[in-house]
């Protein structure tokens, strides 16, 4: 655009020339400028041409990068519409996932509700109580010591009197043979706790449930408690803790009872604790039965030991002694091989000098 501003300009300067020019009747000066101005406008309509060609073209490659950017920028919009829409596909599929996983659970939690339920109806029966305490009672041993195999346990125990014991512990000295019995006084139990009966129903239920208690804690006593065939002592398995946390925490007269009858209540927490350390007992017992052999074994090892250090020294005295003679070998060796390279350059002189050296060293 430069480019054409100054050539018009020239232009109005040779045409105002060439009127000055034609005033003052000089002809052949105004046929030059004629002729430059012809030329003149003949290279400006030229430029003209060309210079919109090249704006066309410029205007050309424009559009083709403006269509280039904004297909780009149209892809790159899409390309992120559709990771946006693929990660919400995702995250819906997610949520209905987890929408059917919270389904479940409450199918689930609705069906252990009806376990519950049932659960408590079987155990309003007193013959499935007696089963629920033995099976729990059972599990209880096996987590313990393991099978039956190990004979550290029996289950259903028939005793010398007749009687039969849910569980009989073979315990080491001085706890001796102990019986467990389990026993599950529900009834009363439920009825002093429950809120919506009156306080004096709840008063009655609780005095027949210390009277029931104190039943089954003698029946232990005079039937697993033998002497000469068990220890002085029994254990009353409650299979619910939280009949076990009522005793203790508001019962004490019971305890006292237990007590004074060699009879030690506990739930499934306790006996499991009690049970675990008979068996650190058994095996601290099994470690000192062994104890004598592991001694013997140790003093036959120390024995073994004492020669295999005294034949120890005696190879390293002989490693040394070899040692030494390498060394001297390796002296005498570069030696040799000094009077050879003399020998093989033909220095007499200095293998004299090395032999009188040598001389003088041994």
């Amino acid at each position: 655009m430069e480019y054409v501003i100054v050539g018009l300009l020239v232009l109005a300067i040779i045409l105002l020339l060439i009127n000055l020019l034609r005033k003052n009747n000089n002809t052949d000066v105004v046929d030059r400028l004629s002729s430059l101005e012809l030329s003149m406008v003949k290279e400006i309509g030229e430029f003209k041409v060309n210079f919109a060609s090249d704006i066309r073209k410029d205007f050309d490659t424009l559009d083709e990068k403006v269509d280039r950017k904004l297909t780009e920028i149209n892809n790159r919009v899409t390309e992120r519409l559709d990771q946006s829409l693929e990660k919400t596909n995702k995250t819906f599929a997610n949520v209905l996932e987890r929408l059917s996983k919270i389904d479940e659970a409450q199918k689930k939690i609705d069906g252990l509700g009806e376990d519950i339920i049932s659960l408590q109806s079987i155990l309003t029966d007193k013959k499935t109580r007696g089963i629920f305490g033995e099976v729990n009672l059972q599990f209880i041993l096996e987590n313990a010591f393991g099978g039956l195999n190990t004979g550290i346990y029996d289950l259903q125990h028939k005793m010398s009197n007749g009687y039969i014991a849910d569980a009989i512990l073979y315990a080491p000295a001085p706890l001796g043979t102990i019986a467990i019995d389990s026993k599950f006084p529900l009834e009363n139990y439920e009825r002093m706790t429950n809120k919506s009966l009156s306080k004096e129903e709840r008063l009655v239920a609780e005095k027949q449930f210390k009277i029931d208690f104190k039943k089954h804690i003698d029946a232990i006593a005079s039937k697993y408690i033998i002497p000469g065939e068990t220890s002085n002592e029994a254990i009353l398995f409650l299979p619910a803790e939280a009949i076990f946390a009522e005793v203790n925490a508001y019962h004490t007269d019971i305890l006292n009872y237990a007590y004074s009858r060699k009879v030690w209540i506990t739930s499934p927490t306790t006996l499991m604790s009690t049970l675990t350390v008979i068996e650190m007992i058994l095996k601290n017992m099994e470690r000192d039965k062994y104890a004598k052999i592991i001694h013997e074994e140790l003093n036959k090892l120390s024995v073994e030991f004492a020669r295999y250090r005294e034949r120890w020294e005696r190879l390293a005295r002989n490693i040394n002694t070899v040692s030494k003679s390498v060394e001297e070998l390796n002296t005498t060796s570069d030696k040799i091989t000094k009077r050879f390279d003399s020998i093989n350059r033909v220095e007499v002189e200095k293998l004299k000098n090395e032999e009188q050296d040598l001389l003088v060293h041994e």
